[in-house]
């Protein structure tokens, strides 16, 4: 995933917005304003006492997204476990995909980890320590019904404008392809590029893909024409070093998916749990829902 140009921090609910306010994830938040002890269960430090400030970039359904006043979604509920497992509350910061991607705001101290649809590289494995994957995902290619392109080779013969949200592994594999994609700043950018004719063709995570297509006008007027498999596996990320909270979160999505919790947890956000993705193979297919 994800987006270098950001937006300003903002705050759900009734908060007042000022620039560096949380979002008020799922449940309610803390009452001590971080000012009781910053170190959890197990030992972990913490940033601000009381809660584990999760940073991601919004929106990026079904993984993270503002649903009736609060941030929810399939990774905000994995969080929430790792927050439970700690004793404490999980608080939601907004901010730019390259803010945390650089493991910036994890070395400044604004967040205790980030969560946000985040493909394993080995390149970004240089400025943040990653979780254990948690998410096999691919890379749909969704095509307007009227550019008559029925699959990627058929976009780049026929000249069909390609787009890709900025900074994400579908963008790199679009140039990698020899395409020029439009770069959009968010998931929500590229659906509107594609509905207002600035690009007919995209590539995006399946699973954004897969959100987009519950919504009749757009299943009436786009269509997926390629699931890529591109051995991506999605994982949450700490600051370099940070043992203790990254043992925390690996247990909690060990112990997800021991208790059938993940099992839950996915189909909730994401569709239909095939056998195949407790082996750690792809479940992002066209034939989920």
């Amino acid at each position: 995933m994800n987006t270098l140009l950001g937006r300003r921090t903002r705050v759900l609910a009734a908060i007042t917005a000022t620039a560096g306010l949380v979002l008020v994830a799922a449940c309610t938040s803390t009452d001590d304003g971080g000012s009781g002890s910053k170190t959890a269960a197990g030992g972990v430090e913490l940033v601000k006492g009381g809660q584990l400030t999760t940073c991601t970039h919004l929106p990026y359904p079904p993984f993270q997204s503002e649903i009736d006043g609060k941030v929810q979604g399939f990774d905000v509920s994995l969080i929430d476990l790792v927050a439970k497992d700690l004793g404490v509350k999980q608080e939601i910061l907004d901010q730019p995909f390259e803010n945390f991607k650089t493991g910036g705001s994890l070395n400044s101290g604004q967040c205790d980890l980030a969560a946000a649809g985040m493909t394993i590289t080995e390149e970004r494995k240089k400025n943040v320590d990653f979780s254990d994957p948690y998410f096999d995902a691919t890379q749909a290619v969704l095509v307007d019904k009227k550019a008559g392109a029925g699959s990627l080779a058929a976009v780049k013969s026929k000249n069909v404008k390609l787009g890709a949200q900025a900074q994400t592994t579908g963008e790199d594999y679009a140039k990698k392809q020899g395409f020029d994609p439009v770069s959009f700043e968010s998931s929500d950018a590229v659906l509107n590029g594609l509905r207002t004719g600035q690009v007919k063709a995209v590539i995006i995570d399946y699973p954004v893909v897969q959100g987009w297509l519950k919504d009749k006008a757009n299943a009436d007027a786009f269509e997926v024409v390629d699931n890529l498999n591109t051995g991506e596996q999605y994982g949450f990320t700490v600051k370099k070093g940070n043992t203790e909270l990254l043992a925390a979160v690996n247990k909690a999505i060990a112990d997800a998916k021991a208790d059938g919790t993940y099992k839950k947890i996915y189909e909730q956000w994401i569709g239909p749990y095939a056998a195949s993705t407790a082996k750690g193979e792809s479940a992002a297919s066209p034939s989920a829902s």
